[in-house]
């Protein structure tokens, strides 16, 4: 009988000692962890924690960067008989408060009982911890018994697994329930894309964080079920230095990667031909490319800049998904180049006929539905539309999430009659899905609707502009006669104070020359000033709104001061709490 939750699937892995995980550090050292050494470790956590009073159905946090102690962690919880709440550290230093905020936000929505943290991430969370519940634990791996027994709760496929947050573009993030089987029947349809032959066996390699759902669940989970060997390295290390990223696609042939769409435009901007020496790309078979909406030039940037090392126009996939469907929703045609069409722009901001355009807004197709799952459009009144019209974009199937957790009004606005609300907005062309933005995000002007990733995407190509730091938002100020248009744009890192200085100029020349549109005003910021959601998400009404209140101010610089500060409220905190799960 083939396993039916995330538990039996670690207990399989253990007979396949020749599969795992492959951790590589900055410097492109690597840590080979094999799924019966992982299954040790969680089994030794799991005994930990009830020996600490977790019970069955507990939520339990756990705040890691990439590394082998997020899998002891992960799997132990889950081995307790207890759901992971997987969150991210604190990697904005210069934004903690913002930090502790909304991580103890997240904390209470998840009911977490307990969160485990790594040590030196543990050193900044008294705050968090403090302002989510007085009584909330906070322990490392070290502060539970490792001889606790080696007995495992046994779960059913529909009891809750995973409690992961939608990314909270335009609201905060709400906490998606999902259970074994949603998840088990997802991982599944994904490895359906890419059997194992005699002539390839695959194996993944990924820097997404572990707390986002692409790299968890897209890559983490798959590799467990197959089993195959996955290859890690830290979104710190990425972001850093992207060339490691293609480097180990190409040292250890894997085939199958995903990313959001800014990293491929990162890799385009700062990798340098030195640094690709020996590098052969050419067994790189998928490159998915979601999370973020998806850039035409980008994709064929990217291409064109890596073709002289192997990598091929048909390995780019676009895809689409969300965390409430517990993932991916659409794949695109693997094997085919991206394919992009041109679409008249005013008519794809409205719910009415997408129509061809030759000097249109190109859009990329996102791909059809995965095994198993229905996508439909529907409009204002939650009819059906067909082929060719935009409206809202509904999601039905076996991976949709069982609700947002303990917030059943939420859930009621988002599932109807089994059909998940996505917010998005698009339309089916040819059979596929195109997506023209969020419904929450359109800008509107003089009562026309635009798409803002148009005007943004204007504005990223002009010089001194940091890729994918732009959100262009409407606004109605009191007393005015209508919509202004506002963009907002960080300016690139090291650019002079005379290039900063023409850069509203310059933006404003961009979107004319673009769209059409005038902005009214271009506010440039300084890197690091937009919100962004956990997972690297730009939050446009969030941007306007902090600068409305004027709040839109740049993250403090670190300094030693400030992380010495840090550390010593976070010690205060942590020694004013009376953690009942500590004990």
């Amino acid at each position: 009988m083939p396993p039916e939750t995330l538990n039996q699937l670690l207990e399989r892995a253990v007979g396949f000692p020749d599969t795992g995980l492959r951790l590589l550090d900055r410097r492109e050292r690597e840590q080979w962890v094999p799924w019966p050494e992982i299954h040790g470790g969680a089994v030794s956590v799991a005994g930990g924690l009830r020996s600490k009073g977790i019970e069955a159905g507990q939520r339990v946090a756990l705040i890691y960067p990439t590394g082998r102690e997020f899998f002891d962690a992960f799997f132990g919880i889950l081995l307790a008989g207890a759901v992971p709440v997987p969150l991210y550290p604190p990697v904005r230093l210069g934004r903690l408060d913002e930090y502790h905020q909304r991580t103890a936000a997240m904390l209470r929505a998840a009911g977490a009982r307990l969160v485990l943290a790594d040590r030196r991430v543990r050193r900044l969370l008294g705050p968090t911890v403090a302002a989510a519940s007085p009584v909330l634990g906070c322990l490392t791996l070290r502060d539970l018994p490792r001889d606790a027994g080696s007995d495992v709760v046994q779960v059913e496929p529909d009891a809750l697994a995973l409690v992961q947050f939608s990314s909270g573009t335009t609201v905060e993030p709400k906490p998606v329930a999902l259970s074994h089987r949603a998840i088990l029947a997802h991982v599944r349809a994904l490895n359906s894309f890419w059997p194992d032959s005699d002539e390839e066996i695959h194996s993944g390699l990924s820097w997404l964080p572990l707390y986002h759902d692409m790299g968890l669940i897209g890559c983490v989970f798959p590799a467990l079920e197959r089993p195959a060997v996955l290859t890690l390295l830290g979104p710190e290390v990425f972001v850093a230095r992207p060339a490691i990223w293609l480097r180990a696609m190409s040292r250890y042939g894997a085939s199958i990667s995903v990313a959001p769409n800014f990293a491929y435009g990162l890799c385009v901007d700062k990798v340098r031909d030195d640094e690709l020496d020996g590098v052969d790309l050419s067994a790189w078979r998928v490159a998915l490319n979601g999370a973020e909406p998806v850039a035409p030039t980008v994709l064929r940037a990217f291409q064109e800049r890596f073709a002289r090392w192997g990598f091929r126009p048909e390995a780019l996939t676009p895809v689409y998904g969300l965390s409430e469907a517990t993932l991916a929703v659409t794949f695109s045609a693997l094997g085919r180049p991206p394919h992009g069409e041109r679409f008249d722009r005013e008519i794809l901001a409205t719910e009415g006929r997408a129509e061809l355009a030759a000097e249109g807004i190109e859009l990329m197709s996102v791909g059809r539905p995965l095994p198993g799952v229905e996508v439909r459009i529907a409009g204002a009144a939650s009819q059906e539309l067909p082929s060719g019209q935009v409206g809202r974009v509904l999601v039905k199937g076996p991976s949709i999430m069982e609700g947002y957790l303990g917030r059943p009004e939420a859930t009621a606005r988002a599932l109807h009659d089994g059909w998940l609300d996505t917010g998005d907005l698009g339309f089916f062309h040819g059979g596929e899905l195109f997506l023209t933005g969020r419904a929450k995000d359109v800008v509107i002007l003089r009562g026309r609707n635009y798409q803002p990733a148009e005007i943004e995407h204007a504005v990223e190509a002009v010089d001194s502009v940091r890729r994918g730091c732009c959100v262009a938002v409407s606004h109605l100020p009191e007393g005015a006669p209508g919509e202004e248009l506002l963009i907002f744009v960080e300016f690139r890192r090291g650019s002079s104070p005379t290039s900063t200085a023409v850069l509203p100029k310059a933006c404003t020349e961009a979107v004319l020359a673009a769209t059409g549109l005038k902005p009214d005003r271009v506010l440039v910021l300084e890197p690091g000033t937009l919100p962004r959601t956990s997972s690297g998400k730009l939050r446009r009404q969030e941007a306007l709104r902090l600068h409305l209140t004027g709040e839109l101010s740049a993250p403090d610089r670190v300094t030693p001061l400030l992380l010495t500060g840090a550390l010593a409220r976070s010690a205060l905190a942590f020694a004013r709490t009376k953690p009942e799960a500590a004990k």
